[in-house]
């Protein structure tokens, strides 16, 4: 699986302080941390040594300076790291976040104390600080996230997964109160699964830009073979994928559409789309836009079908969280007797990332109703054994709230003799999630990630937007 990393990103870090424990211990702390961000990609804003005794925050008059310091910063700050080299000051940290307005995650660390050096001139009790700061945080009304340990030093390796972590929760909860989405063509008729709120979503951030499917072949329909962006597109596909079978004059059609879509996201300011497909396109254009899906999922432009907004935002989500491209898929057949295992399915629109083998293909299924020749564009291609987080983000409309259900399993490298985009997935208690997902309503489709990423899309999602999610 092609798995990819993300780059670094801006934090805010605040050092805690309290006047009857050694200075020196907050200096100390500095260094610790210049060492762990440049292990995990951090660029750390914090106040300078001179700004403040040695840059820590204890007073009312540093948490100002610090706070300012922050909104200077603002465009650029995702998260903000407390750290508590000793007790700290539970008021001074809890000005500097209220003060700075910056309404991003917050990560609270505190340093273990070493038992042969407990005394004066060592003792720290930032473990009992810890506890302070929490609850000032909480009286404030702050969000905030712990480490997996109640206290860990800078240099221990679950710190470092910590940050990591905590990266990816700052990335889904600023991509997620900003995310534009497409929504290109009518929700198809027989799908009355993938509805949605956008209003419920605008009031958690979420834009939705419409346009008429009409609209998009209109224009698609204007272009000819000798446009030079339809020769470059051309170029694009198939230096993507092998083309298979597929008619040139299939390809030149395929071609003109994904010019037409990769403008109006320009245009728009798209971060993903969801698009009518079933059975439009095939009927009124003669081909699937699949491929061209598929090509901006793999460049981290989401894209679902059949108007699934909210799966497209699924993807975005655990895109953001794990740095990888995610693929909508239906939750689709049995795995023989297996009850952990079952076959994950779609008709061909999966990021290249998924498919190792990929081709362009058609469409069986929908040929059966639409004429095969008009479902070129349709990707082929099974996917490997990888790491694999799933989820749904819906909109619950009765009871106007946004939620999501997450868990991890694997996918498996298990025989399975069928067409299109096609996946065995093995999770633990597949039979209870499955109860889960029927009770509450959720939908067919769900989507996967070649990740580990569950704990950070909960925290992100359950903790700082507030929405109801069920971890399996």
């Amino acid at each position: 699986m092609n798995v990819r990393t993300t780059g670094p990103i801006s934090m805010g870090v605040i050092i805690g302080n309290r006047d009857f424990f050694p200075d020196k211990l907050v200096g100390e702390c500095r260094s610790d941390l210049l060492d762990a961000f440049g292990k995990v990609g951090i660029k750390p804003i914090m106040l300078d040594e001179a700004a403040t005794k040695l840059g820590g925050v204890e007073t009312f008059q540093e948490a100002q300076k610090c706070a300012e310091l922050f909104r200077r910063h603002a465009d650029e700050i995702m998260g903000i790291l407390v750290v508590l080299p000793n007790f700290g000051d539970e008021k001074g940290v809890a000005e500097t976040l209220k003060l700075a307005h910056l309404d991003v995650p917050v990560l609270i660390q505190a340093y273990p104390d070493d038992l042969n050096r407990m005394d004066v001139a060592r003792r720290r009790d930032a473990w009992c600080g810890k506890i302070s700061v929490c609850n000032n945080l909480y009286q404030f009304g702050i969000k905030y996230s712990l480490t997996t340990k109640h206290v860990v030093h800078p240099s221990d390796p679950s710190f470092a997964a910590d940050l990591k972590n905590f990266m990816g929760i700052c990335r889904v909860v600023k991509g997620l109160r900003n995310v534009r989405i497409g929504a290109i063509g009518a929700r198809p008729g027989a799908f009355n699964t993938v509805r949605y709120s956008e209003k419920i979503l605008q009031r958690n951030g979420i834009s939705v830009v419409t346009v008429d499917l009409s609209h998009i072949l209109g224009v698609a329909n204007k272009l000819t073979a000798a446009d030079q962006p339809v020769k470059d597109r051309l170029d694009a596909i198939r230096a993507y994928t092998p083309t298979g079978r597929t008619p040139d004059d299939k390809l030149v059609q395929i071609a003109k559409l994904d010019v037409v879509l990769n403008d109006f996201m320009l245009e728009h300011a798209l971060d993903a789309t969801a698009i009518q497909c079933w059975t439009s396109l095939q009927q009124n254009y003669g081909c699937n836009v699949c491929t061209s899906m598929s090509i901006m999922s793999e460049n981290m432009l989401p894209s679902a079908c059949e108007v699934d907004v909210t799966g497209t935002l699924s993807m975005y989500a655990m895109q953001l969280a794990s740095g990888s491209p995610s693929a909508l898929v239906d939750w689709n057949n049995n795995y023989a007797a297996d009850d952990d295992k079952c076959v994950l399915f779609h008709c061909g629109n999966w990021a290249k990332s998924f498919l190792p083998d990929i081709e362009i293909s058609t469409a069986p299924i929908l040929g059966t109703t639409v004429g095969e020749e008009n479902t070129y564009g349709a990707l082929a291609g099974r996917t490997p054994a990888s790491a694999l987080t799933y989820g749904r983000i819906s909109t619950d409309d009765s009871k106007g709230i946004m939620k999501a259900y997450i868990g991890e399993g694997r996918l498996t490298d298990d025989a399975l003799n069928t067409f299109g985009n096609r996946a065995v997935a093995q999770i633990d208690n597949l039979q209870g999630l499955m109860q889960y997902v029927c009770r509450n309503g959720f939908e067919h489709h769900v989507v996967m990630n070649a990740s580990k990423t569950a704990d950070v899309l909960k925290e992100a999602m359950e903790n700082y937007m507030g929405w109801e999610v069920h971890q399996h």
